[in-house]
């Protein structure tokens, strides 16, 4: 078998909400931004990656792949996962280490690990070595845009799903004493037995992340989630060491370098790595440091990709549900009884919707050849 690359190709899409677009003040109001990568070998397998960086950028994502990663890739055997993650990371190193370089890195990554997977005929979680069968699933969209009425038909959307566990944002809309009563209006919905996650998005400060936390800790939420900006790590300890609430983050760091602070201070008993920083070989790597000190993987997004992760590894908490992706797919990964599955396609068994990459396309670039 000739598993040699030779065929890089990006499809870059703008993609029309369906209904509302998320009220969560980040993303584009008219439509979503995705790059799908495919990558090809030899033999005519292929593997897709894809990025959705959230806030723009998409054309200096292509770019930066076109430029820095396809060269370094194309007539490399595409089995060679961790040594083409190894030169990318190295050699993007000057004006990478984190931002777009990564996110390339990325997609590239997952798109091997798809080939990978085929090759074997395996799905990933199990090529990778099977842990459990499903993981449990919180609904994730219950934005403070919506205002506090709608933030609780959100949730309750979702646990008329079957969900046992919501999240619901705070700060950045609000001030932080009516986010405090947004929250107790939810318990207050929900009941005693549903886990109510609460994401801040880096909205506030230490102090007054403290002072809003205190009484967060009355309603027993699950976990206060990236209370401060990412580089304020002693912020962190500051919010952990002063709640009773699990304080929890990682979403925003690059590769397990990136999250090596909380490693060494372990106050923060989840952590929540995105697939797109780092590809799945940086998640899993950053799983088994986490596992040495026993904190638990819930990661950011992506469910229906971290799911295999998930699946392989003991440290699993939860996976983030985010719906508003549902439409792309040929087969939607939606939570049944809360509960997850990863497919058992070989590679990590996702397809876009043959319309979507034709009718949303708005670029891209194909490489092509062997290095001699």
């Amino acid at each position: 078998m000739d598993t040699r690359i030779t065929a890089i190709s990006t499809n870059l899409l703008r993609i029309p909400w369906t209904g509302e677009p998320p009220a969560n003040g980040i993303m584009p109001p008219a439509h979503r931004e995705l790059l799908v990568l495919e990558v090809k070998t030899q033999d005519g397998i292929v593997g897709m990656g894809y990025l959705q960086p959230l806030a723009g950028g998409l054309e200096t994502l292509d770019a930066c792949m076109r430029e820095m990663i396809a060269p370094k890739v194309l007539g490399r055997d595409a089995l060679e996962i961790e040594g083409i993650w190894q030169t990318l990371w190295s050699s993007t190193y000057w004006v990478g280490r984190a931002g777009i370089a990564v996110f390339c890195l990325s997609a590239v990554d997952i798109a091997l690990w798809d080939i990978a997977g085929k090759i074997a005929g395996l799905p990933l979680y199990r090529l990778w070595g099977k842990c459990r069968n499903a993981i449990p699933a919180y609904g994730s969209g219950c934005w403070r845009g919506l205002g506090r009425d709608g933030m609780i038909a959100r949730a309750q959307h979702f646990t008329e799903m079957g969900l046992k566990a919501i999240k619901m944002q705070v700060a950045h809309i609000r001030p932080w004493r009516e986010d405090v009563k947004n929250v107790h209006a939810m318990r207050d919905a929900l009941g005693p037995d549903i886990e109510i996650m609460v994401d801040v998005n880096m909205g506030w400060t230490a102090d007054t992340a403290i002072q809003a936390g205190r009484y967060l800790d009355e309603v027993d939420i699950y976990w206060l989630e990236e209370p401060v900006v990412c580089e304020d790590f002693t912020g962190y300890r500051r919010v952990a060491n002063a709640l009773r609430t699990r304080v929890v983050g990682g979403e925003s760091h690059f590769t397990r370098f990136d999250l090596r602070p909380f490693f060494e201070h372990p106050s923060t008993p989840i952590l929540q790595p995105d697939p797109m920083r780092g590809g799945l070989t940086e998640m899993r790597k950053v799983a088994a440091v986490a596992e040495t000190w026993g904190i638990q993987i819930a990661p950011h997004c992506f469910h229906e990709l971290a799911v295999h992760v998930m699946a392989s590894i003991p440290n699993a908490n939860y996976l983030e549900y985010m719906d508003w992706n549902d439409d792309l797919w040929i087969n939607s990964a939606i939570p049944v009884d809360g509960m997850l599955r990863p497919r058992d396609e070989p590679g990590h068994g996702l397809q876009f919707k043959p319309e979507i990459l034709r009718d949303c396309r708005i670029g891209g670039f194909e490489a092509n050849g062997l290095r001699p």
